[in-house]
């Protein structure tokens, strides 16, 4: 057996820890703190207490709230230029991916310039970086312990920036920053961690069983508890066991990739700024059952995970069970459910299919080859 493990090398889960963060910010350098966020957590009033409580532990706060949806370039190297100018010696994301995403590259180019296209890829950015706190309001994409940053280019196509160099330093999962979560964005942002657990423990090229134990407990804690924090949101318990779910999920996909959910999605948010959540829902039943095929032991063992009282038959019955009940648990969600619902239109699908077809980092990790046609004939049937 040979693998390769890495992940965040501290994470906090304790509902309430931004009410002290002199509990874990003492070891970390920087006495000017740059917090990255969102105009929607600000006026939703989460990022007021945070701001409060960091600078009660004596250190200087300045907050940059600008931060967009799938982040473009050009905002990303705003941020950077606004860190700079703070003079930052710490960077605090706090947020979804977006805000992570953008914080993890801002810890980096405000340390260490160079140009952001140049270091889309795997293994291309150098160091060192800035200090980086990641504190996540959502439970879904699992930042905060990966080391991957994806942009928005100037064409509209998701890129990525992977390299170990964006793994914060601190992890900080606290269940009360996500007590106000609208059940659409909590069902999309479940729905995403759902699909890293999937795509982890199916990958085809670094699968291994460290990973695949992060996902079979990830994806069991999703699958119990999105359905509790739907009905009712300020269960505190569900949701700070969300959040441990979208964390585990996390450290498996870091370490073993998600594939073509991923790729078929990103072009939806490229094009269409449809929520990365959302675009991974609204593909991800077709590919599960394209993928069943080649993935059938595999999707026979999570139907264990998700009912492990039950007895198929056999691996497949069992895997047919998984894409099926799948398939009715997004269904279940209240968000859109086709893509004409997000404004795709049957003049859109050889571009999508294109696009998805250029996402090969992750493409190679599907279990069965994902072909121009079959992307097309995907988005087809989710019109």
């Amino acid at each position: 057996m040979q693998f390769d493990f890495a992940t965040t090398p501290r994470v906090i889960v304790r509902p309430g820890a931004m009410s002290n963060p002199g509990d874990w910010l003492g070891g970390l350098p920087g006495k000017r703190l740059f917090l990255i966020t969102d105009p929607g957590l600000v006026s939703a009033g989460i990022v007021a207490p945070v701001v409060a409580a960091l600078r009660g532990t004596g250190r200087e706060v300045a907050v940059y709230h600008d931060v967009e949806a799938d982040p473009p370039e050009a905002r990303v190297l705003a941020t950077v230029e606004a860190a700079r100018s703070a003079g930052a010696e710490l960077i605090v994301g706090l947020g979804g991916g977006s805000s992570m995403d953008t914080a993890k590259l801002v810890a980096l180019l405000a340390a260490t310039p160079q140009p952001l296209a140049a270091i889309y890829g795997i293994g291309l950015a150098k160091g060192p970086r800035l200090p980086l706190v990641q504190i996540p309001t959502t439970a879904g994409t699992g930042s905060e312990v990966t080391p991957i940053a994806i942009v928005t280019t100037p064409t509209q196509e998701k890129k990525g920036v992977v390299t170990p160099l964006l793994y914060p330093d601190l992890a900080v999962l606290d269940a009360d920053l996500t007590l106000g979560l609208p059940p659409a964005v909590t069902a999309m942002t479940g729905i995403d961690a759902m699909v890293h657990a999937i795509e982890a423990y199916t990958s085809k090229l670094r699968k291994n069983p460290l990973a695949d134990s992060l996902a079979r407990e990830a994806l069991r804690l999703m699958y119990l508890n999105l359905p509790k924090v739907l009905r009712d949101g300020r269960d505190r318990e569900a949701r700070s066991a969300m959040l441990a779910g979208s964390m585990m999920a996390g450290m498996a996909f870091a370490n073993a990739p998600v594939a073509a959910v991923h790729a078929l999605a990103y072009p939806l948010g490229g094009h269409f700024h449809v929520p990365h959540g959302l675009s991974n829902a609204l593909v991800l039943a077709p590919v599960l059952a394209y993928n069943r095929s080649a993935a059938e032991v595999l999707y026979a063992e999570l139907a264990s995970v998700l009912d492990p009282g039950q007895r198929f038959a056999d691996p497949a019955e069992a895997s047919q069970w998984f894409v099926d009940d799948m398939t009715r648990l997004v269904a279940s969600m209240p968000f859109a459910q086709r893509l004409g619902a997000v404004g795709v239109t049957e003049a859109d699908l050889d571009l999508l299919a294109a696009d998805a077809m250029k996402v090969e980092r992750l493409l190679v990790n599907n279990p069965r080859e994902m072909t121009l046609a079959a992307a097309r004939a995907i988005y087809a049937q989710q019109l």
